[in-house]
Formats: structure tokens, C-alpha cells, sequence
């Protein structure tokens, strides 16, 4: 049984008002963000894994795209880790998954242009969903996944590209199909045929003694230096970071830049990561062994240091 959070209202999710209106914005127009954390519950209480990291990435883009400009990061958080915590009264296991969701909220997005209502003077909708995390095969981190090569491409252009938006259609679509193919997770590249990442996830690639990433949204004139920068459409996602940090703890040199198809073939160790699963190890890119088609010692250490925090 899942737990619901609703425009803060505590709900369970057979409960008919946890739902909303068919006017929503996110519902008619897919106006809204979103983002996924795992919950933990051990002696020491109830803990959500990098809340305030999840949360500041949403209500920055919240605000960049002018979803909403009343939402405040504390408050947030404090539903995110209320709403896990009730959960976890009446669940059987120790982790979670929690979707947290704000949409523009049920008003017409075309009557509020005519009304010149400001970006922050409407209601959005908060809500927050929290169910058993996915189970992952143990297999799957010891043996390592397959990548398969995406269809569609992100544009870096789409001023939306690089924010956890509700339009993940697409994405979805080349996820289905790189399971369908056997695979873990899908590779998407940028129209300019860099590496943008998976189709959930953001990609790592361990070559010439460095860690390699695609730069990220925000991070494009760090990287460029001087003079104008093209977007990035790659998210900054939260356990990127977290994975960057370690990597750097590690003694490990961390790059961020433009990579190629051949970054990735030519790579010793490739791994995927976003909030489910943690670091994803890559041996096979399509028919190709990723080094010597085993997880390698940086990808596993990474792992094992992610999974202790």
C-alpha cells in the first residue's frame, strides 16, 4: 500500500482524494516537475537519502521555468521526510522509493496568460507518493548491464532539456525498447552526437586514468572557460554529484567535458547512476565489451562507497 502526500494532506492511495483535477496543468499539458528518492528506515530512525539536494534541484527549476516561484525548499523537504516516515509505520521492509511531483497546478494555462496572473500568485499541486523501491538482481551490479544505443536524441536548444520535467514520453519509449533488447538502460546522445546519458540515468566513463562525465546543465562555462557555451541538455543529477564528490575523495581525477561513442567503446569501466539503483556498472555497450567485460575496481569501490553513505 502506497503512501500519498497531497497538497498537505496525508492519504492513502485508495483513498479517492488522493487524486487531481482533470484541469490540472500536469495532467493536460505535462506542465511540472518531478523528482525520485530512496527513503532508508534502520535503529537510528527514518532517513531520506539526499532530500535537500533533490529538493533545491526542483524548486531552482521550478523557478528557471517559471513553474512556480512560491515554493520553498524547507518546507518540501519537511513533507518529503513526514510522508516517509508515515509510510514506513505500516510497512514490512526497510527502504522505499518516493516520487515527489509539482505541476503548475488546476488552473488553465491559457486563461492565466489572458489574466496576467504571475507566475507565483497560483496554488501548484505538491504531491508526493511513497511505495517499496524496485528490488534490483543482485547479479545485475556483479556481472554488470548492457547499454544499448537510443534512437531519439536531446536537443540542446529545448530550454526545458537538462530539468526533471513531466515530459519523459520519449525517454520511457527508448527505455521500454532497451529492455525489450535485454539491455539495463538505453544510451541517448545530444544532436550533436555527444553523450548525453542513459535514458534515467547519467553515464560515467573510467578511461586514461580519469573519470569521465558529460557536462551538465549549469556547469557549461566552468568547463568551456571564456566566451560563449552551447547548453547542456544533460541533467545534474543529484547522485552525479554525490558519485563526483566520492570519485574526487578517492583521489580519482574527475573530468567534465564533451564524449564521444568512442569515449565509451574505448573506455576501461562505463556505469550509470541516478537515485534507484545507486551506480549501475556497464560491461557491454551493443555487441562491444566495455575493458575486459568485467565491473571494474573504480565502478565497484564507487559503489560500495555510495551504498555506505
Amino acid at each position: 500500500m502506497a503512501t500519498v502526500y497531497l497538497n498537505g494532506r496525508l492519504l492513502r492511495d485508495d483513498d479517492p482524494g488522493a487524486s487531481v483535477s482533470l484541469a490540472d496543468a500536469g495532467f493536460m499539458h505535462a506542465v511540472g516537475l518531478f523528482e525520485t528518492l530512496t527513503a532508508r528506515r534502520s535503529a537510528s530512525g527514518v532517513r531520506v537519502v539526499r532530500v535537500d539536494e533533490h529538493v533545491q534541484r526542483l524548486v531552482a527549476s521550478a523557478k528557471e521555468l517559471g513553474l512556480a516561484s512560491s515554493l520553498r525548499a524547507g518546507p518540501l523537504a519537511e513533507a518529503v521526510e513526514h510522508t516517509a516516515a508515515a509510510h514506513f509505520e505500516h510497512a514490512d521492509y526497510d527502504e522505499a522509493r518516493l516520487r515527489l511531483t509539482v505541476t503548475g497546478g488546476d488552473l488553465n494555462l491559457v486563461r492565466r496568460e489572458a489574466l496576467r496572473v504571475g507566475a507565483g500568485a497560483h496554488t501548484p499541486t505538491v504531491a508526493i507518493v511513497a511505495q517499496r523501491s524496485t528490488v534490483y538482481p543482485a547479479e545485475l551490479f556483479e556481472r554488470g548491464g548492457l547499454l544499448t544505443i537510443a534512437d531519439a536524441k536531446a536537443n540542446p536548444l529545448d530550454p526545458t532539456a537538462g530539468h526533471k520535467t513531466l515530459n519523459y514520453w520519449w525517454r520511457l519509449r527508448e527505455l521500454q525498447a532497451a529492455l525489450g533488447k535485454g539491455a539495463s538502460e538505453g544510451l541517448v546522445f545530444t544532436v550533436t552526437n555527444h553523450v548525453c546519458g542513459g535514458c534515467v540515468s547519467n553515464v560515467f566513463v573510467v578511461k586514461d586514468g580519469a573519470v569521465h562525465t558529460p557536462v551538465a546543465r549549469g556547469e557549461e562555462a566552468a568547463v568551456a572557460g571564456q566566451g560563449a557555451a552551447m547548453p547542456s541538455p544533460v541533467l545534474p543529477g543529484v547522485t552525479r554529484a554525490a558519485v563526483v564528490t566520492l570519485a574526487a575523495e578517492m583521489g580519482l581525477d574527475v573530468r567534465k567535458g564533451l564524449l564521444t561513442i568512442g569515449d565509451v567503446l574505448d573506455a576501461g569501466e562505463v556505469f550509470c547512476t541516478n537515485a534507484s539503483f545507486g551506480v549501475l556498472p556497464i560491461t557491454r555497450v551493443e555487441g562491444r565489451s566495455i575493458g575486459d567485460g568485467t565491473v571494474g575496481e573504480v565502478t565497484r569501490a564507487l559503489r560500495e562507497r555510495l551504498l555506505a553513505e
